[in-house]
């Protein structure tokens, strides 16, 4: 459904997109998952033709639309700051962007993202996470092919985020749009995505289900971008393991330095023989443990 081939977008200071090729699938939902910086963003908003890219093309249902504007491509987009107009209704807004207008549609999409009852009110009368609601159901109200989400749940706070963004892969879901979606949160992007993208540099590093990134990084920056994340450094090699994958009972010997405890999670810090490491361990301080590292990752050092 939505295709980019060699996209590149470069900018004073270096940084951009680098030759990054993609398909994504129709109805599927895709992360692209990176830091700030990495490209994400300027990817995003050159599917959305925001952004001339350098090189490269942008496909639609198999239609090249690179050279097509924005309001000629059949895009919805979620912006980060949402991008609602303040003078008009939750239903008004759907209805100013409908490629014919239509209130029943209208008031199903609203009733369908849960704010049929919100239908009268402007941007200043609802809630952050009803906000966010008004900007998907505007962006699926154009009938888009596909979907643009750039990190929409970045201001909202832990519980509504934790919640409203498995409500809107289940919206886009009985939709049957395709979505595009970025994010920095590797949580997030574990809750959304059928796959995921790890992004780096303005490249592509990896692409895969969460769950193959997650276990089997093909490197350090796909290794890092899902966080929890330990690094220790012998004979030239990064050895990498997350938090969680750390169990007892083998023959690496550690001392407890310090113990805390995360969302009912103990975590504890450990003095291991090559340095410092963050572990889940139900120990205290001063202990002696011996820890099996496994899976153990090894990646070439960075200078």
């Amino acid at each position: 459904m939505l295709g980019l081939v060699s996209l590149t977008k470069r900018f004073p200071g270096g940084q951009g997109v680098l030759e990054v090729s993609l398909e994504v699938a129709k109805g599927e939902v895709f992360a692209l998952l990176g830091a700030s910086g990495s490209g994400k963003s300027t990817l995003l908003n050159l599917a959305a033709g925001l952004l001339p890219p350098d090189q490269g093309q942008v496909f639609i249902a198999g239609q090249d639309v690179t050279r097509l504007a924005p309001e000629r491509r059949r895009v919805g987009y979620v912006f980060q700051d949402l991008r609602l107009w303040p003078h008009l209704s939750a239903l008004e807004h759907l209805l100013l962007v409908m490629p014919r207008p239509d209130r029943k549609r209208a008031l199903d999409l609203l009733e369908q993202t849960g704010l049929l009852e919100h239908a009268a009110k402007r941007p200043g009368q609802l809630s952050g996470g009803q906000r966010q609601r008004v900007a998907l159901a505007r962006a699926l109200a154009r009938e888009p092919q596909v979907i643009l989400l750039d990190e929409p749940y970045s201001a909202l706070d832990p519980v509504l985020r934790e919640r409203l963004r498995l409500d809107v892969r289940t919206v886009l879901k009985e939709a049957g749009v395709t979505a595009l979606h970025v994010t920095h949160d590797p949580e997030e992007a574990m809750l959304l995505a059928d796959r995921v993208g790890v992004m780096s540099r303005g490249r592509l590093v990896q692409v895969g289900t969460p769950e193959a990134v997650y276990w089997h990084p093909t490197n350090l920056e796909s290794f890092l971008a899902f966080g929890r994340a330990n690094l220790l450094y012998r004979d030239g090699e990064a050895l990498a393991f997350r938090q969680e994958w750390v169990r007892e009972g083998g023959e690496l010997e550690g001392r407890v330095l310090e113990r805390r405890s995360l969302r009912g999670e103990v975590i504890c810090r450990v003095q291991l023989p090559w340095g410092e490491a963050w572990v889940c361990l139900e120990r205290n301080p001063g202990e002696t443990v011996r820890l099996d590292l496994q899976p153990l990752l090894r990646y070439p050092a960075q200078p």
